[in-house]
Formats: C-alpha cells, structure tokens, sequence
C-alpha cells in the first residue's frame, strides 16, 4: 500500500492565502490540496494560480495536488495548463459529471485524477469516472444543494449517494475520500463523522483547517486492537473456512486482515 491509497487526510487550503500554505507544508496531513476553485475570489483566480504553480515548486513532506476550477469555467483551461506545468502529483477536478471529461482533464494535466463526485450526474457516473481517476471524492456540500437537501450534518439524506462512491471506487479498485465537515466548534461531531466514513468503507476524509488533521487520521488508522487481531488471524488461517475466535472465517477474511497490517505499517 502506497502512494494515494495509504491517504487518510486531506487538507484544502486556498492557493491565495501564503500563511496557511506554509501551515500546510508544517502539518500531519497525508495529502494537500491547493485550492483554485470555491476558496478564491474571482478577482484573485490569477494570482491564486500562480502561487499555486509556485508553492508546488517548492519542497513539500507529503504529495501534493491542484484543484483546477471546473469544465466550462473562464479559468479552467489555465488552470489545467498550469497543473500540468506544475510540480503537483495530482489534479482535482470538482463536479466531475463524465468519464470522458475526466479522461480529458487527466490527459491535459497530465497528471492522476482526483475527481470529485459532487452532482446528482456525477453519482450516477461514478463507475465511468472511477475509471479514469486515481480517488474519488464525495464533494458532500454540493451535493447536498444539488439533491435539494438541507445542509447540516445529518448524513442520511445522502447516504445512498455515499455509498454509491464507495461502490464505484472499489469496483474500479480506487481510493475514495469522503467530504468536508463544516462546523470546526464541534470536534465530538468531526470524529463521528469520521468513524462513520470509515464504516462506509471510505479511505479517508477531506478537510478544511489543521485542527482536523490528527483526529481524522487516528480515525483512518487501525488500532491496536484492530491490528493485534489483524495478525492473529493471518497466524492462525489455514485456508478454507475455518473458525477463528467464535467466528467463521474465509480467504476474504484473511485479505481484510493483511489490508489492515499493511495500512498499519504504512504510518
């Protein structure tokens, strides 16, 4: 396990805001994202852009990638020629509604895909887009106005769509990162939102502030309880069915238990 596929935390941050670029390149976050899109203001796009070809320029502890603004945009064909200029390992794609744009955006950038699956569109696409993307994310503000559904942090009117990213993201053998949670008063709630991620199967979670860092990726990393078993059943399996501490278990069982190992050894 390597690369984007041992990613538990996310971090946005605007392109155009220098200080929390460096707070950035400081933190414990596993990926960064610069953000060219919703965080920048239009009349600070250009600049944003070329800060951001700028910061990748530079050394970073953890890949890094650009979020180009979207398909149709006045800024997106720049954005993607300065990506794929750019030292970033990834582009971001919001509102990603095809596998054909998302094909051509990758290509262009030259760079793996990030796409974010935001629309009721995207959702449906999402087995098509997985395709031609690195990870998935589950851009669950946008979703939520594009669904018609109140935007709070109840999770529910939108779990189908969730689920649906998850789906497409392991159908294609991708990483999927879940969306962002709004309210940085509310820690308990963070951390609930986390756990509930990671029962859906997401890899990890995408972030708005620092703060959200250390308890997002103790969320998306096994325990020790976790990995204590992990190995026992890995000792312990003789192929087949067989029963392993009150339980039955099989060949999937085993592959879960080495996932959680290696995901261990990777931190």
């Amino acid at each position: 396990m390597n690369g984007i596929s041992a990613v538990r935390s996310v971090l946005y941050l605007p392109a155009s805001n220098p200080r929390a670029v460096v707070r950035a390149r400081e933190s414990a976050a596993d990926l960064v994202i610069l953000d060219l899109e919703d965080a920048v203001k239009p009349e600070d796009k250009d600049s944003a852009r070329t800060a951001a070809v700028e910061a990748a320029a530079s050394e970073w502890p953890m890949p890094l990638a650009i979020r180009v603004n979207g398909v149709g945009s006045e800024w997106h064909s720049r954005d993607v020629d300065a990506v794929a200029r750019s030292q970033a390992q990834y582009v971001v794609l919001p509102r990603a509604t095809s596998a054909h744009l998302a094909h051509q955006v990758a290509e262009a950038a030259g760079k793996p895909l990030l796409a974010m699956i935001e629309t009721a569109a995207g959702v449906l696409a999402a087995p098509e887009i997985a395709g031609e993307s690195a990870a998935l994310i589950a851009g669950t503000n946008d979703l939520r106005a594009d669904l018609r559904v109140p935007i709070a942090n109840d999770r529910s009117p939108i779990l189908t769509a969730l689920q649906m990213i998850v789906l497409a993201a392991r159908a294609a053998g991708i990483t999927a990162f879940d969306g962002v949670f709004n309210n940085l008063n509310d820690p308990d709630g963070f951390v609930a939102e986390c756990s509930h991620a990671r029962r859906l199967g997401f890899d990890g979670k995408t972030l708005i502030h620092p703060k959200q860092i250390e308890p997002c990726n103790e969320a998306f990393s096994p325990n020790k309880d976790e990995i204590a078993r992990a190995k026992r059943l890995i000792d312990a399996y003789g192929g087949g069915a067989e029963r392993f501490e009150g339980q039955m278990i099989e060949r999937m069982h085993l592959e879960a238990a080495k996932r959680v190992v290696e995901r261990a050894q990777t931190r």
